[in-house]
C-alpha cells in the first residue's frame, strides 16, 4: 500500500489534500488560466524538494515594514510573496511552494506572521503548510473557494468586496483574472503614501511605468473592456503611491495614476481606438 502523500503539481506549485496516489490531472493548471506541462503532468512532494536540497528562500528587505519571499533557484510560477509589517500584525500576502526549518527561523527571527492572504488561486502554493508553521489564518474571497485544493480549518472564506485585516491593511475584491481575485491596500506603506500588493489581478509590465490586466497570462487571453474600467474604477479612489505585482516589479512612484493611464490604453486597444495595424 502506497504511503499518503500530500502532492504537489510541479508547474503552478499547488499543493493537494493526502492521496496514496498522484492525482491524475491539476484542477489549477487543467484550464484556459493555466497550462500543463506539453512534457506531461508532474508531481513532487515538500519533503523531496528539501530533501534535493536544491532551494532556499530569499528573504530580502524591500521597505520599512515589507520584506520579499523568493524562491531560489525559481520553482513552478516562480512567483514573490510579501510580508507586510504592522506593529502587532504582520501578513504573508500571497505564498510560495517551498518551506524550510531555516526559512520558519529566520522569519519568526523578524516578528514572524499573523495572517497570509492570497490574491487568486495560482498562488495558494504550500499555503496550509505556512499556516500551520505560524499558526495564522489563511484569507481567500469565496468566490474562489473551489479552486482550493487543500482544505484546512485555517481557510476564512470572506465576502463582500472589501475585507480591513488590521488597521490600514485592507484586502478588496477586483475580480478579473478569477473571480475572487483580490488585492492588498496598505495605507501606511511607502511612508504613509501607501501601497498595493496585486499578485497578477493587475501586474506590472516590462516597462515598469505600467500595468495591465488579463484573464490568462499564459495563454495570452485579455480581459472585456467593461471589466478593466471596473477593476480600474474600484482602485480610483484608493490611496497608494506605490505597487508590487508578483514577480518582483515596482511601480515605484504615482502607481495610482499610472493604473488608470493603463486601463485606459488598455481598453482604447480592446476597441480598436489606439492604434491601425
Amino acid at each position: 500500500m502506497n504511503r499518503l502523500k500530500k502532492y504537489i503539481c510541479t508547474t503552478c506549485g499547488v499543493q493537494y489534500d493526502l492521496t496514496s496516489e498522484p492525482p491524475a490531472v491539476c484542477n489549477i493548471c487543467d484550464e484556459e488560466r493555466q497550462y500543463v506541462n506539453p512534457a506531461g503532468q508532474k508531481w513532487t512532494t515538500l519533503e523531496e524538494l528539501k530533501g534535493s536540497r536544491r532551494f532556499q528562500n530569499d528573504i530580502c528587505f524591500e521597505e520599512e515594514g515589507l520584506y520579499s519571499l523568493t524562491t531560489k533557484p525559481g520553482f513552478a510560477i516562480g512567483q514573490t510573496a510579501y510580508l507586510l509589517q504592522e506593529p502587532g500584525f504582520h501578513l504573508l500576502w500571497d505564498c510560495i511552494t517551498y518551506l524550510d526549518e531555516k526559512t520558519i527561523e529566520d522569519i519568526k527571527k523578524i516578528g514572524g506572521i499573523q495572517a497570509i492572504a492570497l490574491s487568486h488561486p495560482h498562488y495558494y502554493s504550500a499555503q496550509t503548510e505556512w499556516a500551520e508553521a505560524f499558526d495564522a489564518p489563511i484569507y481567500i474571497h469565496e468566490d474562489d473557494r473551489k479552486w482550493v485544493q487543500r482544505p484546512s480549518e485555517r481557510i476564512v472564506f470572506w465576502s463582500g468586496e472589501s475585507l480591513e485585516l488590521s488597521a490600514g491593511i485592507t484586502l478588496h475584491r477586483l475580480g478579473g483574472h478569477f473571480k475572487g481575485g483580490a488585492v492588498c491596500h496598505w495605507k501606511n506603506g511607502d511612508d504613509g503614501k501607501g501601497v498595493l500588493l496585486t499578485g497578477d489581478i493587475i501586474t506590472v509590465v516590462q516597462d515598469q511605468e505600467w500595468v495591465s490586466f488579463m484573464y490568462s497570462y499564459p495563454n495570452l487571453i485579455p480581459l472585456p473592456a467593461g471589466k478593466v474600467k471596473e477593476m480600474a474604477d474600484q482602485v480610483k479612489n484608493i490611496p497608494y503611491n506605490r505597487l508590487y505585482n508578483a514577480f518582483h516589479r515596482i511601480v515605484k512612484q504615482n502607481a495610482g495614476e499610472r493604473v488608470q493611464k493603463s486601463a485606459e490604453r488598455y481598453i482604447k486597444a480592446l476597441q480598436g481606438a489606439l492604434f491601425s495595424t
